[in-house]
């Protein structure tokens, strides 16, 4: 069994900034490596590329959570940090959707789940989610999603 692209970019990430000597793009990228190695063993599963996008999408919200309670506590240079490991992760992450992409696929969703308002918002959340995975903020789209049965 081969092992999935995104984990093989992981790792050639790692070995490229060992040689380069990019202590902070390191330490975070065998951060990356250690939460999907811990869901692989406490699994005992190989994770799929989507797995890894999971894992890599809780890393970002916990670093973006991080980073706006840092610059409310007035540690900016600690919410840099973040930041930076933020940019490192987004790296591996699909491209982002834009808005008028996350609306048709909105739309879409809200078609083909038959959602008529507030009680279909699950269903409607469970269609989109495989398909905006990485790709958007979670918290966002339920917004949007909200916004959509509620209109």
């Amino acid at each position: 069994m081969t092992a999935p692209a995104l984990k093989e970019q992981l790792n050639s990430a790692v070995k490229e900034a060992m040689r380069n000597k990019d202590k902070t793009r390191l330490v975070t990228l065998r951060m990356a490596q250690a939460a999907v190695k811990q869901i692989e063993i406490d699994e005992r599963r190989e994770l799929a590329d989507e797995d890894i996008l999971k894992v890599l999408d809780k890393m970002l919200k916990q670093r973006r959570d991080a980073a706006s309670q840092y610059d409310d506590a007035g540690r900016t240079e600690l919410g840099d940090k973040e930041r930076a490991e933020m940019v490192i992760i987004e790296e591996f992450m699909p491209a982002a959707l834009t808005e008028d992409d996350l609306d048709a696929l909105i739309l879409q969703a809200v078609s083909s789940a038959d959602a008529k308002g507030m009680q279909d918002m699950g269903r409607v959340m469970n269609e989109l989610r495989p398909q905006v995975l990485g790709r958007v903020d979670m918290g966002h789209l339920s917004k949007k999603v909200r916004a959509a049965l509620a209109g």
